[in-house]
């Protein structure tokens, strides 16, 4: 029977070989897809081996292992032991793990070779002048169907799309949209794998904050007018040829001290004025370039969408992998050092003794800018929103220090020097109902401390 019992082993181990080199081959190898919409695909690039591989290889050890103890440790006379008895056991041993790790050897180069015979372990130079993430910005779902185009937001008083952004994000504030269990990234994002890969601002604020920025701020006069804030929806400026719309104005501005009213000197940035608010993004991403060169991207979707594989829609994780932080500011010609701030391109400004980024409103969101309001909604959603709820005064220096970052970076982010309008505040019915505080998170956890201490 040990011919028998060799000759099996021997089929198994050779038929678990052939299926590990074939999965090797199909996962390595380039398809030929032969349609315009995917000419072809390497399955390395969208799909990891799965458990049935590690099978396959405890299979072709676990077989393998058998046909050498079968080989080597056992008789050809039933019953007998006559073969095995002038042979000491450790030779037999040496003989068992010397052949299972011959096959296991023969096993890794073959799947070797098969990897080289499709070119898997060669790669193209990389040019280090090419931007990878560029023309990343997706228009579809993949199949061709403008799912990212904008949309209606109702059709017969129904809802057509998930929730909007900029919102009120006043304390206390709950949308009216059922967010269902989408919840937004509570933690800071450099406390995640996020990172930030754009930044711009608006004129005025797209967010709503009751007595920081809202319908009664004031701001520099408009074409002439008064120097009122307006959300108002035909409400622009005239400056430097800009036709932007005009979000809400914080209540900084006060035309007789100098700081809001003395004009500053630009070097890098464009269409902007002494004493007017805006409101500045930094969209961050999991599957941005992170760490690299081409980090920064404009427009934002390309740094965004750089790196494919990480945000999908089915399963929808666009909230947890794509978040914005956004902080609105009143600039001043005043180089104090409580306006001074040399870093604002790699997000917002965190600082408990002037109370920058601790009042947190946080819920999920789309992307906003004046090509939507509450008619024509955003398809880019739902993403995360961390929202400081304060007004704060920035030099004019730092924002122009920030212009010059943003030159320095290998994209051209030239589109993005100047203030872009402001989208209309969203409906109550499109905004989501999961709006949180990350102040009000941190009081409830020290809360819960000290109920279990007691």
């Amino acid at each position: 029977m040990k011919p028998v019992g060799a000759l099996i082993w021997a089929t198994l181990s050779a038929g678990f070989t052939i299926v590990c080199m074939l999965a090797v081959g199909i996962y390595s190898a380039e398809w030929d897809c032969r349609n315009p919409l995917i000419p072809n695909i390497k399955i390395y690039e969208h799909f990891d081996y799965n458990y049935g591989f590690v099978f396959a290889i405890l299979g072709t050890i676990s077989s393998i292992l058998v046909l050498m103890t079968t080989l080597f440790a056992t008789s050809a006379k039933d019953g007998t032991g006559e073969a095995l008895a002038a042979e000491p056991i450790t030779k037999t041993l040496v003989k068992i793990v010397g052949g299972t790790s011959a096959g296991l050897v023969t096993l890794a180069a073959l799947m070797l070779i098969v990897m080289g015979a499709n070119d898997f372990h060669k790669s193209e130079p990389v040019d280090p002048n090419f931007n990878y993430c560029e023309g990343q910005k997706p228009d579809d779902s993949g199949i061709g169907d403008s799912y990212f185009t904008n949309t209606a937001c109702e059709i017969n008083s129904v809802v057509q799309t998930l929730e909007q952004a900029g919102a009120n994000v006043t304390r206390g504030y709950r949308g009216g949209l059922d967010a269902g269990d989408r919840v937004p990234i509570t933690q800071p994002y450099d406390q995640t794998d996020l990172c930030p890969v754009n930044v711009h601002w608006h004129l005025g604020a797209e967010h709503y904050s009751a007595g920081q920025f809202d319908s009664t701020g004031t701001g520099p006069a408009v074409d002439g007018g008064s120097g009122s804030g307006s959300q108002g929806g035909s409400s622009r400026r005239q400056l430097a040829g800009s036709n932007e719309r005009l979000g809400f104005r914080c209540h900084h501005y006060d035309a007789s001290d100098t700081k809001f009213t003395t004009p500053y000197n630009w070097q890098y940035c464009t269409n902007m004025l002494i004493g007017e608010t805006y409101e500045i993004h930094w969209p961050h991403s999991a599957a941005g370039a992170c760490g690299t060169d081409w980090q920064y991207q404009s427009p934002f979707y390309d740094g965004v969408f750089c790196r494919d594989g990480i945000i999908t829609i089915a399963p929808l994780n666009t909230y947890q992998t794509i978040g914005v932080q956004s902080q609105t500011f009143v600039v001043v010609n005043d180089e104090s050092p409580q306006y001074q701030y040399d870093n604002l391109i790699d997000g917002m400004i965190v600082e408990a003794s002037t109370n920058k980024g601790q009042d947190m409103a946080i819920y999920t969101g789309s992307t906003t800018g004046t090509s939507r309001d509450n008619l024509l909604c955003s398809r880019y959603t739902p993403i995360t929103w961390q929202v400081d709820r304060q007004c704060h005064m920035v030099s004019a220096s730092s924002w122009d220090k920030m212009c010059q970052d943003m030159l320095a970076k290998r994209d051209d982010m030239s589109s993005d020097l100047y203030p872009h309008g402001a989208r209309t505040l969203v409906a109550d019915h499109l905004t989501a109902d999961n709006q949180q505080s990350r102040r009000e998170l941190g009081e409830e956890l020290a809360r819960r401390a000290d109920q279990a201490s007691r």
